[in-house]
């Protein structure tokens, strides 16, 4: 068997005495697809987060690529115990926010290049040739020198997923891409989502939309009160859920 590029094991993570994730296990592998669907609530966002390191847990295993993430300490004090290795982490795996967080004092050209940059310190011709690319790949390629606020809020996402791609990560982290949008909008992220799939690029994919899960998942997991209700290919979760919380789930308003 391979070895997964982000993997979880038995994972808790609580705020104060708020339990959230309740011993949580899954892996991605290279170049599949993972989305994670449920209530808000239930736990998603926050794995997600654990998955980058940018919240810490408090028992359980994160691994990249078969190494785990050392920690120091137990329970409510546990915290990566090497700085180094969680900047390396981050630096792999790549996080696409609601919210785009784009900075408002760059152009568009900018906030791609900037990671790369700062964080990587890539020769700046390299970065500025790799990120016009991205632009364009993602469709925006025309607006590299326009401002955030000057473009719609599907454009602010897709410049959020080339700014993502620019860093050349190992797995891409998507949490709620679409739900900021309007309908319209959302398929303008859509498409470029399907698109990266496409190109067997490894995701996790948190997401309120049931058709972007069905369309570019590999492997559908429903998450449920912190812990994983049911998974499974997206025709078996969608099609033939076997727990009654899923159904009551996909038929609350959910489009399969």
């Amino acid at each position: 068997m391979t070895t997964p590029v982000i993997e979880i094991r038995d994972l808790h993570k609580a705020y104060g005495p708020l339990e959230v994730l309740k011993g949580v296990s899954l892996r991605a592998d290279k170049g599949r697809v993972v989305a994670l669907i449920g209530s808000s609530g239930s736990g998603k966002s926050t794995l997600l987060r654990c998955c980058n390191l940018l919240e810490d847990s408090q028992a359980g295993d994160v691994l990249f690529e078969g190494e785990p993430v050392r920690w120091k300490g137990t329970g409510a004090a546990r915290h990566p115990a090497d700085r180094a290795q969680v900047i390396r982490i981050r630096t792999n795996l790549a996080m696409v926010f609601q919210q785009f967080n784009l900075w408002s004092h760059l152009t568009v050209l900018q906030n791609v290049m900037e990671a790369p940059l700062t964080v990587l310190r890539r020769d700046p011709a390299e970065v500025e040739a790799k990120a016009r690319a991205y632009l364009a790949k993602v469709g925006i390629g025309e607006k590299c020198d326009a401002w955030p606020a000057q473009l719609s809020g599907g454009q602010q996402q897709r410049a959020a997923i080339a700014r993502a791609l620019c860093m050349e990560p190992r797995a891409i982290l998507f949490d709620e891409p679409t739900s900021a949008l309007d309908p319209e909008l959302q398929q303008e992220v859509v498409r470029v989502i399907k698109d990266l799939a496409a190109e067997h690029r490894t995701m996790l994919i948190v997401t309120h939309d049931m058709r972007l899960a069905a369309d570019v998942a590999d492997h559908v997991v429903f998450l449920h009160q912190g812990l994983i209700e049911e998974e499974g290919p997206p025709a078996a979760v969608f099609g033939q859920p076997r727990s009654e919380r899923l159904r009551q789930f996909l038929s609350a308003g959910q489009p399969a």
